[in-house]
């Protein structure tokens, strides 16, 4: 046992001494936005757990507050769990259960239990009172069960508008839990309902939908994040008191993220006023903003297992995530030649004139005996501006004058001039190539340097999209009351460039992100035609960081 986390304890017990046959989880979104790396572990977590202890799990969407949720986030919210290679057993709705919800509400109200407030949002929470001091009961609390059903049916009935009447249960004003005090079991919302359209104008609350719910599909193990620990008493009194199966509720960890911020509120604030192209951006934290970005479903999952599952609260650093990335992609991805920005020009003096020599290549040399690529090699050639620095320390092992490079995969070169336009910027570097230094042609030299290159006659323009963090604050958890959030909004989270890549890259069918060799990884956007290929910056080719989890 000392190998597992404290769920698989629980599910191991609990399957061993027959208290369940099998287990079943459920993972229950809201359809109000879309998913964030946060529901990642939940994901990997709840159908996890199932696939490892042969049970189900099902698709439970928590849909009872209509005027915040959308079709549009139903299916994204399906194609992102597919994407990270689950499947759930069954898709299920809270609004499935809505006449159930109802029917029990009535038995709560029959039975004493529960009663019709006619107090504002406002006077409800006053009378809440504080964790010191106990709750003030409702002026309406004893209403009798006859009143208290008209009044209920009428607000299911319509003649009531949004906000004048609630459900409450009667719990206990004066519990030390204040969500104990008198919760709201149902709130009036004319709404129209994506799925029940307007057959409900009164909808349930999350927690009289949440424990029921699971009781109904018999979940015999709900887990969820530890916010809702304080949630778990009013969970099994709800089940105990209706006396249905006994669901139970277990709390782990959020996934915290460094320079990430995760509310979908918020979240939607940014797509909503423009501070981001929208939910798919490639900086958002979203699964399909992260996906957009290059990032694996084989990362995510890897990344999760190594974050672990734990009760305590702790802020997981963003650079192992970009690890896992790494990690995954370097073992599966093409390589591939390109450079961007500001490139040199490079020409071979003793090249003869309109000769192309090509080079084979493997796509990937963590497998050297699969595809290979083919790579044109002229007398013109662009190299990246940092790889040349004409005053060099004696340190840099890359171009400088009369210094000598491999171009990768070909030939050793010789800087003998240096073209300047009229600024004093260079712009053209004359070489000289060295024949006999042909990789398994000529006598191997071995030189300190050797850098990437593409042909001009080749070279295929693309942008390149250079991502890097959205936000500049660490702890994006921890804001001054006196600040927004937006405040650390890093202004130079997107830059675009210019690049010329080999024309195998227009190939590519991997389907996954590539290397540009000696700079990083690459994905091509959706935003690419016919004659414009666009890639994004998926994350650095090395890191000092060290995984150590």
């Amino acid at each position: 046992m000392a190998d597992k986390n404290f769920l698989e304890e629980i599910i191991e017990s609990d399957l061993e001494s027959g208290k369940v046959d099998s287990i079943v989880t459920r993972f229950p979104p809201e359809p109000n936005g879309y998913l964030h790396l946060g529901h990642a572990k939940s994901i990997c977590l709840n159908f996890g757990l199932a696939q490892k202890y042969g049970g189900k799990t099902n698709l439970r969407y928590d849909d009872t507050n209509p005027s915040k949720e959308d079709v549009e986030y139903v299916d994204a919210i399906k194609e992102d769990i597919s994407w990270l290679g689950f499947h759930w057993d069954k898709e299920l709705y809270a609004s499935d259960y809505f006449d159930q919800l109802y029917d029990w509400a009535e038995e709560l109200i029959q039975r004493g239990l529960a009663y019709v407030d006619d107090q504002t949002q406002e006077e409800i929470s006053a009378g809440r009172g504080t964790v010191e001091t106990p709750g003030k009961e409702s002026p309406y609390r004893n209403r009798s069960v006859e009143e208290n059903l008209r009044i209920f049916r009428e607000m299911k009935a319509g003649i009531w508008p949004d906000g004048s009447k609630v459900l409450r249960a009667k719990i206990d004003m004066g519990s030390k839990n204040m969500l104990m005090r008198d919760p709201i079991l149902y709130r009036i919302k004319h709404a129209h309902h994506h799925r029940t359209g307007d057959k409900w104008c009164i909808y349930p609350m999350y927690d009289f939908t949440h424990g029921q719910s699971d009781s109904i599909e018999k979940i015999t193990h709900s887990i969820c994040t530890l916010e809702f620990d304080v949630h778990r008493p009013l969970y099994d009194w709800f089940i105990e008191t209706l006396g249905i199966f006994p669901s139970h509720q277990y709390e782990f960890a959020r996934l915290n993220l460094t320079y990430t911020l995760m509310s979908k509120r918020k979240l939607l604030e940014l797509v909503q006023k423009g501070y981001v192209s929208g939910w798919d951006d490639p900086r958002m934290p979203t699964l399909c903003g992260v996906r957009r970005r290059g990032y694996t479903p084989e990362a995510l999952r890897m990344f999760c297992d190594r974050i672990g599952v734990s009760k305590h609260e702790q802020m997981m650093d963003l650079q192992l995530l970009e690890w896992c990335v790494r990690q995954d992609l370097n073992a599966r991805s093409n390589r591939y030649m390109a450079v961007s920005g500001d490139p040199i020009k490079v020409t071979l003096s003793n090249w003869e004139k309109g000769k192309t020599e090509w080079f084979e290549s493997p796509l990937n040399p963590e497998d050297p005996e699969g595809a290979k690529r083919r790579v044109p090699f002229t007398g013109e050639l662009l190299i990246d501006r940092a790889d040349f620095m004409e005053d060099a320390p004696a340190k840099f092992f890359r171009l400088r004058p009369g210094g000598e490079v491999r171009l990768k995969y070909t030939y050793i070169i010789k800087c003998e001039e240096v073209v300047k336009d009229a600024d004093g910027k260079v712009v053209e570097l004359i070489c000289t190539y060295d024949p006999t230094s042909k990789p398994g042609a000529g006598e191997w030299r071995k030189v300190k340097g050797t850098i990437h290159w593409v042909s001009c006659d080749y070279a295929k323009e693309v942008e390149l999209r250079i991502y890097d963090k959205l936000f500049l604050k660490e702890n994006m958890n921890d804001i001054p009351e006196d600040r927004d959030y937006k405040d650390y909004l890093n202004p130079e989270s997107l830059k675009v460039e210019k690049g010329w890549a080999e024309p195998a890259l227009l190939d590519d069918r991997s389907g996954i992100a590539v290397q540009f060799e000696r700079t990083g990884y690459f994905v091509l956007d959706k935003d690419s035609a016919d004659g414009k290929l666009v890639f994004n910056k998926t994350t650095s080719l090395k890191d000092s960081y060290k995984a150590s989890i």
